[in-house]
């Protein structure tokens, strides 16, 4: 077989920088190239399967003569498996058989302030003087407006700690909710919340747990002092 051989610019006679040159350098690439695939074509049926691989073919082995390419599933990084969006969870979940009398579930503390209040008062539709008029607050003995009461409780509620994220897949209903105002509150208090299981109490299927709902504000006072029960399954 006769294979084109390349021959130089000067021997052609043709410049490199011109249009015609590099249309004869391609023909020229393109001869050899396909001279080179009728020669592989041409050799015996055996010889390309013969040829060793080269080193960047062999398959890779670690120290222990296993095929990196033919790791198990077992070998993978935990993030590498199926997401399971059930089973995310900020907490382990817990049922009723779990919790134990005297667990405390704190809230993130809080700071009250003006723009509280207006939102409560959208909420709520109450719209007496002595939650916003400062100066019918202080006529009537206060020395700033008074946060609503029920905005106070609404501090206890259990979303506010991590008490439903615990007992979320068995919880059925909160079913009572009682308090007593003790302090007043205003606009720059800082209010502490918890709950305290104080009473477990099975019925049947179901169970109903008893909290202790406290709010103190900055100086250690107790503003509001209550108790909430939540009915939840007794298994998950």
């Amino acid at each position: 077989m006769n294979i084109p051989t390349q021959t130089t610019d000067a021997e052609s006679g043709i410049s490199p920088d011109s249009d015609e040159g590099s249309s004869c350098l391609s023909r020229r690439y393109m001869s050899l190239g396909g001279a080179a695939l009728v020669a592989a074509i041409s050799l015996p049926k055996n010889s390309l399967a013969s040829m060793p691989l080269s080193t960047t073919d062999q398959p890779s082995k670690n120290s222990n003569e296993k095929d990196d390419n033919m790791k198990s599933t077992t070998d993978l990084p935990e993030t590498a498996h199926a997401f399971d969006p059930s089973n995310f969870t900020v907490v382990p979940a817990r049922t009723f058989q779990d919790l134990r009398v005297g667990e405390i579930f704190r809230a993130p503390s809080r700071t009250l302030t003006d723009a509280h209040a207006s939102a409560f008062q959208a909420v709520s539709a109450d719209n007496h003087p002595i939650h916003y008029d400062v100066e019918y607050a202080r006529r009537h003995g206060h020395t700033a407006p008074v946060v609503h009461g029920l905005q106070v409780l609404a501090f206890t509620a259990p979303g506010a700690t991590l008490f439903p994220q615990y007992i979320g897949d068995v919880f059925i209903a909160f079913i009572e909710a009682s308090c007593k105002f003790l302090k007043e509150v205003h606009a720059g208090d800082t209010l502490y919340s918890a709950l305290e299981i104080v009473a477990l109490t099975p019925q049947g299927d179901s169970g109903r747990v008893t909290t202790r709902a406290t709010v103190h504000n900055q100086r250690g006072e107790l503003v509001l002092s209550g108790e909430h029960k939540y009915l939840l399954r007794r298994h998950a």
